[in-house]
């Protein structure tokens, strides 16, 4: 209930219900307010069931904390089985070594000046995109005439 509370933050708090109740009715206000929130727990617990029971049998294992919009998209990404065989199929290291050994290799390759002839890609792979395009042919430019505009 007070995960985010620390040590300094409790020793404040109670050092000033001391001041503010003062010694002799502390224990008495400490009291009240456990007993409040002991009832607060017991009237949810039982609204809690009664919803349940009105629901009926098919919702026997319904849960109020699914309710939340985190548990529910957790559980929904845990428990679906198409999503644990495509997260199982996919290993983002193993598809990051592949590139980088594409890279290095073509790299070397490159750097070589062994061969005569310039590497290529391979049929359907695509444009290489390491080696600059060539410069586009240069366009005879059209007269431009102030007169005219």
């Amino acid at each position: 209930m007070f995960n985010d509370i620390g040590a300094l933050e409790l020793v404040t708090i109670v050092v000033l219900a001391i001041l503010i109740f003062g010694p002799d009715k502390l224990p008495k206000v400490i009291q009240d307010v456990s007993g409040f929130i002991r009832k607060i727990r017991e009237f949810s617990d039982s609204a809690k069931q009664d919803i349940r029971s009105e629901l009926g049998p098919d919702f026997k294992d319904f849960e109020f904390e699914d309710l939340n919009p985190k548990t529910f998209i957790r559980k929904q990404l845990t428990e679906n089985e198409d999503l644990q065989e495509l997260r199982s199929s996919f290993d983002l290291r193993k598809e990051l070594n592949e590139v980088t050994d594409a890279v290095n290799s073509r790299e070397t390759g490159q750097a070589s000046a062994a061969s005569p002839e310039p590497a290529t890609p391979a049929a359907g792979t695509g444009p290489d995109l390491l080696k600059k395009p060539a410069a586009p042919a240069q366009q005879p430019r059209t007269p431009f005439d102030a007169d005219a505009t």
